[in-house]
């Protein structure tokens, strides 16, 4: 079965959209994505990537103009009966290599990591579900010294309401979403830099469509 999807964003800049078409061949998933520079100007091969993958163990990526490849490797093993999450992801053309870690003390609690391979960037995060519906994401930048926070509640099983702040930037934002794997989802944003004189807040809304072909 062919599965397509498609996402529009839409904000004060810009509007944009991409595209994907994927299919199964066994354990493996082919993947096309192209983005509106791919169709709008074109057809190029502009905003173009086609991806290889094996869902929790792999995936190759290929952008067709920067002619670059991205390798993401998945694994998990267990850690004091614990399960770790490991994913490794390296950009060829950048020769960028990030690791990513996550581990899940419990079903209600979770440690994560994130590390650039080479330099100082590293983020580190704590992850509270609490009752299934609240979540609490304290995260800290060892590279900028400053923490991020992050609150969100579930409403009627597919709503998502979420509260962010990030001391760096002195950014607050809220953040409305609705996810349904048959329909799609819907996501709206909003974020004022409580720095700035003027606090006009910056508005995004994005939505994805799926179908089964």
């Amino acid at each position: 079965m062919m599965k397509a999807s498609l996402k529009g964003k839409y904000d004060a800049d810009k509007t944009t959209g991409v595209g994907s078409l994927s299919f199964n061949a066994g354990d493996l998933k082919l993947r096309a994505t192209m983005t509106d520079a791919t169709v709008v100007a074109g057809p190029t091969l502009n905003g173009l990537s086609l991806a290889l993958e094996k869902p929790g163990s792999f995936i190759i990526e290929y952008n067709v103009p920067k002619k670059d490849v991205r390798f993401q490797f998945m694994n998990r093993v267990m850690i004091a009966e614990k399960p770790l999450s490991l994913t490794y992801i390296h950009s060829r053309l950048d020769n960028r290599t990030i690791v990513d870690a996550s581990l899940a003390i419990d079903p209600a609690n979770k440690l994560s990591a994130n590390h650039m391979v080479g330099t100082k960037n590293c983020k580190l995060k704590y992850t509270y579900v609490h009752g299934g519906m609240a979540t609490f994401e304290p995260s800290y930048d060892l590279a900028k010294d400053t923490w991020d926070f992050a609150v969100s509640r579930r409403f009627y099983g597919d709503d998502v309401v979420k509260a962010t702040y990030q001391t760096s930037s002195k950014l607050l934002g809220m953040e409305w979403s609705r996810s349904s794997k048959s329909t799609g989802s819907f996501k709206v944003c909003a974020s004022v830099n409580l720095v700035d004189e003027v606090k006009t807040p910056k508005l995004t809304a994005e939505t994805t469509w799926n179908l089964d072909i």
